[in-house]
């Protein structure tokens, strides 16, 4: 079945596209560094003193070779040792990479790494033909594998075209929600491992936590081994400066025991030789940069993987056991503010020349400072009649004019595209009864819980999270959300951003356990309302403890940006 790929030709790292760079350089390839290479391919078993040339090595998204030519050496190594010809190894490697331009870089740096073996150019040739194929890894159909090594792509499902979007989701069923591209070739790459075969990847973490990864894990749980996870987050495993949150993990047929999750500060060759003696020879940490835990019980089914020590998911397990989560009741709602489509055509002054029935008083994110809400002036529109029906511009002739002077760039949004007669509609639909109504405002991303109370004034923009509960004094809800307790529920959940900055999304924000509204003490509870009104976080973070019936907390490390 051929499929088109509509997608960027900037794939990277090493094949495709990884998170976003920041260097300005246009082509996007972002290669791992080698030593961050060599302790992936260790992971994965493929170390010298094997029979190398007995294996299958497979990198499904090879790039230029940043794997696969380090893999090379390894292999010619243990070829010549045991007197193997290279023209026998045609079997020994395989990789993929959908840019026919990658597959001609990666085949010259083949052909140069045999050459440095004295292997004949005519037989570097074929080999570098034969090792590394143009081709998408996810259509292609492959015989096992005994190693599984490489960094799959990291690109959005909606940037690829429709029908392709349809084979994949049919073929892999991690490809769940929103997922990203990175999760099909991790599913496929371990359907391809042999009984004995053991994969090793350099990827985004976000699957561990992420909703969209919850199909992944639990086909981890059911068939197969972590033997260690290593958290890159304060490290610079790249060349290339990327926005990218990275671990590395080592898997393989079988049931999850006692596994190893590590961390590096820096992620230095010297980092990295000490974390592989730990991991492969159970040789002691010799470098102050290398933290080692071991997790005696794994998760389960598709439960998000909690990773940073044992001491702190016990601590975490212990809330959950005791507390209910914060939707429990059910006038309690944690959701997520109006996304447009185009900002900068919905979003207007409050004196636009525009119906005002049809203007919805907006607060965004930039308004709020030191826990005070700026009044912007500023509207969205709302195309929705309170039936949820497109509005007939017919009926607001001011609106229309406006629309249709910003048609051209309305009509080339996706939303747009899938249902042409609804061109000028925002994405979400606008509730203006939501504007009276008092709310949390909780921004998306901060380094700690910076919760507002909203009492009535404004509809929430899509950079923030709102609560409305009609069980809860808000304020008093709110002092406990502004509270260490509460962020500890987010710091073990939340993606963890570069800069120590956590995303506080509504799937993490449900996380948040709480005591009952109704059996906290009058006076715990005026308190709270107290010290929240007066941005006492110090005062907060005692009752919170209070609250919850805790001595303390573990330590953990966060950016407190709490005003």
């Amino acid at each position: 079945m051929q499929l088109q790929m509509d997608l960027p030709t900037h794939f990277g790292p090493d094949a495709y596209q990884y998170g976003k760079r920041t260097s300005g350089e246009t082509h996007g390839v972002v290669l791992t560094k080698p030593h961050i290479v060599d302790l992936i391919l260790d992971l994965a078993g493929y170390t010298r003193d094997r029979c190398l040339h007995e294996l299958r090595l497979l990198d499904p998204a090879v790039g230029t070779g940043a794997f696969l030519v380090p893999a090379i050496h390894r292999l010619m190594d243990a070829a010549n040792r045991h007197g193997i010809r290279a023209s026998t190894l045609g079997a020994a490697l395989t990789s993929f990479d959908i840019d026919p331009s990658h597959v001609e870089a990666a085949r010259a740096h083949v052909r140069e790494a045999l050459k440095g073996h004295g292997v004949a150019m005519k037989v570097a040739a074929r080999l570098a033909e034969q090792w590394v194929r143009v081709g998408d890894f996810l259509l292609t159909p492959l015989a096992p594998f005994d190693v599984v090594v490489g960094n799959p792509p990291y690109v959005r499902i909606e940037q690829l075209s429709q029908e392709l979007q349809t084979e994949y989701r049919r073929r892999y069923v991690s490809l769940f929600d929103r997922a990203d591209l990175y999760v099909a070739f991790i599913e496929r790459s371990l359907d391809l491992l042999n009984p004995e075969g053991r994969l090793s990847f350099i990827c985004a973490d976000r699957w561990i936590l992420n909703r969209y990864g919850a199909p992944l894990r639990m086909k981890l749980t059911e068939r197969f081994r972590v033997h260690s996870y290593v958290d890159l987050h304060r490290a610079s495993p790249f060349e290339s400066d990327v926005i990218a949150y990275p671990s590395i993990f080592s898997i393989s047929p079988g049931r999850s025991e006692r596994v190893a999750v590590a961390s590096m500060a820096r992620a230095t060759p010297e980092e990295c030789e000490s974390l592989s003696d730990q991991l492969l020879r159970a040789l002691p940490v010799t470098h102050p940069g290398v933290f080692v835990s071991t997790y005696d019980r794994w998760f389960q089914g598709d439960e998000p993987w909690v990773l940073s020590t044992p001491e702190h998911l016990e601590a975490l397990r212990a809330l959950e056991a005791r507390f209910q989560p914060i939707e429990a009741s059910e006038s309690t709602r944690v959701r997520i503010g109006v996304a447009t489509g185009r900002d900068q055509v919905f979003i207007v002054p409050a004196d636009a020349d525009i119906e005002g029935d049809r203007m919805v008083p907006l607060v965004k994110r930039e308004d709020i400072q030191g826990g005070v809400i700026a009044d912007a002036r500023r509207c969205v529109i709302n195309t929705f009649t309170p039936e949820g029906r497109l509005v007939d511009l017919k009926r607001y002739p001011r609106l229309a004019r406006y629309l249709k002077s910003h048609e051209q760039v309305l009509r080339r949004r996706h939303v747009a595209q899938n249902n042409t007669a609804g061109w000028y509609r925002t994405i979400d639909r606008v509730y203006p009864e939501l504007v009276t109504r008092p709310k949390l405002l909780i921004p998306d991303i901060a380094g700690s819980n910076e919760v507002v109370f909203e009492p009535g004034h404004y509809h929430p923009h899509h950079n923030l999270y709102f609560i409305t509960s009609e069980d809860w004094d808000l304020e008093v809800l709110g002092g406990l959300l502004s509270s260490k307790v509460a962020l500890f529920f987010i710091w073990a959940y939340a993606v963890k951003m570069r800069g120590g900055y956590l995303r506080f999304q509504a799937q993490y924000l449900r996380r948040i356990r709480t005591p009952s509204s109704t059996e906290l003490p009058r006076k715990l509870s005026d308190a709270l309302r107290k010290a929240f009104r007066q941005r006492d976080f110090a005062k907060l973070d005692e009752l919170a403890l209070v609250a919850y019936g805790l001595k303390s907390l573990p330590a953990f490390d966060f950016v407190d940006t709490r005003r």
